[in-house]
């Protein structure tokens, strides 16, 4: 495969590399998939602006394009929440959002999507449930479960948290001054 950087010039006695735009044939669709639609709000405006960020600044690493699917469930209740989320899951690597999961740093999480990328995978769906939380059978399927600490999110910011976690991702891979550690 070609590397992953190449030259781009030089700045005084240091060579500049960028990312390849040969590197990454296979790119990788960021998805965040959740129950329920959001109104017109402020939250939904942020989401859009970090899913637009996040596409355009991972077209050249393979990452991307970013998006966010709502699903409406016909009935109440986890299991009909997962029966309306599954066909959004096929040959996809998920990670489902719980407050049992792993918290990750976003250096750690931005590593995780890159390694995804790098072993050839096309979809990371990222799942956050319904207010009940996801269904017992679709977390035990799930290939990895992302908390955002041990607090308790409204739906809304889950999303905005998630999305700008996806863009800051990004952009660490890109090499963006956005996220300082």
């Amino acid at each position: 495969p070609p590397p992953p950087f190449v030259p781009s010039g030089r700045d005084g006695d240091e060579i500049v590399f960028r990312a390849s735009p040969v590197a990454y044939r296979c790119r990788v669709k960021l998805t965040i998939l959740a129950i329920g639609r959001l109104a017109r709000s402020p939250e939904t405006e942020l989401v859009k602006l970090y899913v637009e960020r996040a596409t355009n600044t991972g077209r050249s690493l393979g990452l991307g394009p970013a998006e966010v699917v709502e699903v409406e469930s016909r009935k109440p209740g986890k299991a009909a929440e997962a029966q309306a989320l599954r066909p959004y899951l096929a040959d996809a690597h998920v990670i489902a959002c719980d407050e049992h999961g792993q918290a990750r740093s976003s250096r750690a999480f931005a590593e995780e999507i890159a390694t995804l990328r790098d072993r050839g995978v096309r979809r990371l769906v990222l799942v956050v449930g319904g207010a009940e939380g996801l269904d017992p059978a679709l977390l035990a399927g799930a290939d990895g479960k992302l908390a955002f600490g041990p607090q308790t999110w409204p739906h809304a910011l889950a999303r905005v948290m998630l999305a700008e976690q996806i863009y800051r991702a990004v952009s660490i891979l890109a090499g963006s001054p956005y996220h300082r550690d």
